[in-house]
């Protein structure tokens, strides 16, 4: 006798084969969505601490100790606490500069839509002519 189609057991073990692979493929999809969810934050995260970073090159925490400011679509913000205040710095002949300069430890927070993207801390320099140029050598002092 000739036997046409399926048997049942033939095709439960079909359909078995056909759900493990689904899952399988449906899991290995998930996790590819995953990993690209934390590669496109870390992106995000890198974009604002170097947006950040090139802002607060233009800051002066010695006349600007804290801030707020917005840059695109990042809020950044900016406390300085002092390390060590400021005074003269000294020339390369060795001799009292025009400058007071201090060291600052600016603790940074940079937002997106009110969610943290990233907070960290620079140490910064702050500086503020003091006298004109060359006072020096007419003994000078401050302006």
């Amino acid at each position: 006798m000739k036997q046409q189609g399926f048997t049942l057991l033939e095709a439960i073990v079909a359909l078995v084969l056909i759900a493990t692979t689904g899952m399988a493929l449906f899991s290995w999809i998930n996790t590819n969505l995953l990993n690209l969810q934390r590669v496109q934050a870390f992106q995000q995260r890198h974009d604002a601490t170097q947006s950040a970073l090139a802002f607060m090159e233009t800051v002066n925490p010695l006349e600007k100790p804290t801030g707020k400011e917005t840059i695109g679509s990042y809020v950044i913000t900016w406390q300085a606490k002092t390390l060590k205040p400021p005074q003269y710095g000294i020339s390369h002949m060795g001799n009292k500069s025009i400058f007071h300069v201090g060291l600052y430890a600016t603790t940074i927070t940079v937002k997106y839509d009110e969610t943290l993207l990233a907070q960290f801390t620079l140490h910064q320099m702050g500086y503020k002519q003091m006298r004109r140029p060359h006072a020096w050598l007419f003994d000078e002092e401050e302006m």
